[in-house]
């Protein structure tokens, strides 16, 4: 599985995807297919006048979160290679308000294309309908939101994403263990799925585990600091944090890397970001399952083209859930290397 999906991610990669550094303060960024507009219209003109460029939205999550970083930035790459698509890439901070008026917006603007990475899936459930009241090709993406008709998505299996490291958790913490438990948003679709998978695949078979702690740090590095911060306080003993995505997992084994009672606490993770296979190699954390930011965008490029230009009227897709521990990290660090991410 390593090898066909590195294989995937490294074709993408070697057919010219560069990234673009991802400015988090600001709220707009725009990426055309690999010229500038004006060098674009100009091309245009003197090739085929009639020739459209499609314009873009991609309304981003939060670019202060590792993984919604990597796949803005990757949604930039994959428009680049597209001469007739214009990426406008725009950071809804981690907020409903903002989100939902950045789609708005996108909608008053007569974007050909809108994508949706919804920061709570019910929040922006009704602004994502008037997308596609409005007649424009929409696709939601990490997470999906379903029961929208003609809404296309793009994702991942949350399920399976959580389930790749509880299945292997199960023969790894110890009899009788304390544990945390740190989530994303409440009701979010992947928090959610992955904390239903560690319910079914691990906590059910394991009676003896008892959580000492379970709570929302929303997908935040600083918010599971702040929580880790008072349970080492409340708990002398805790043998793993079980985490529904590696920025949260991170920021909890920042609070305990130089504390001597958790010096073999295991952490698990999702998102399979630069940060976590480092920590992974460094024997810091146990595990993660790759969500690829780079199939991901592929897939939303490929699919909101085609939806744009009439090919298809709906689409879904999902990408794989790899599991990446101590055996294959190495792999993946070539991958981050290659990509920029790890020097």
């Amino acid at each position: 599985m390593v090898k066909r999906v590195l294989s995937l991610i490294l074709t993408t990669v070697l057919l010219g995807a560069m990234l673009v550094a991802c400015g988090g303060g600001s709220s707009s960024s725009s990426s055309s297919g690999g010229s500038s507009s004006a060098d674009s219209s100009s091309s245009s003109s003197s090739s085929d006048s009639t020739q459209k460029t499609y314009r873009v939205a991609f309304i981003a999550r939060a670019q202060a979160d590792s993984f919604a970083a990597w796949l803005a930035n990757e949604m930039r790459a994959a428009a680049s290679q597209y001469p007739d698509i214009t990426l406008d890439v725009f950071d809804s901070q981690a907020n409903d308000d903002r989100e939902n008026s950045l789609i708005e917006n996108a909608i008053a603007n007569k974007y050909d294309g809108i994508i949706v990475q919804a920061n709570n899936a019910e929040a922006q459930r009704p602004y994502i309908e008037q997308i596609v009241k409005a007649g424009i090709p929409a696709i939601a993406t990490n997470p999906k939101v379903d029961g929208i008709e003609g809404l296309s998505t793009i994702d991942a299996d949350p399920y399976e994403q959580g389930a790749v490291n509880a299945r292997e958790a199960v023969n790894q913490i110890p009899e009788n263990a304390n544990v945390v438990v740190l989530m994303g948003p409440p009701s979010n679709f992947h928090s959610d799925e992955r904390r239903r998978a560690w319910e079914e695949e691990f906590f059910a078979k394991r009676p003896d585990v008892t959580i000492l702690a379970e709570d929302h740090a929303n997908w935040n590095k600083d918010e599971a600091m702040w929580l880790m911060e008072d349970w080492v306080i409340a708990h002398d003993k805790i043998d793993a944090i079980i985490s529904m995505n590696d920025n949260m997992a991170a920021g909890a084994l920042e609070v305990v890397k130089d504390d001597p009672r958790f010096q073999d606490i295991l952490v698990y993770g999702v998102d399979g970001t630069a940060e976590a296979v480092l920590l992974i190699k460094e024997g810091k954390m146990t595990s993660t399952s790759l969500q690829s930011a780079i199939d991901l965008a592929k897939l939303n490029m490929e699919a909101i083209y085609k939806l744009m230009t009439g090919e298809e009227k709906e689409i879904h897709e999902a990408v794989p859930a790899p599991l990446i521990n101590a055996s294959n990290v190495d792999e993946y660090i070539e991958l981050f290397k290659s990509l920029g991410q790890i020097q």
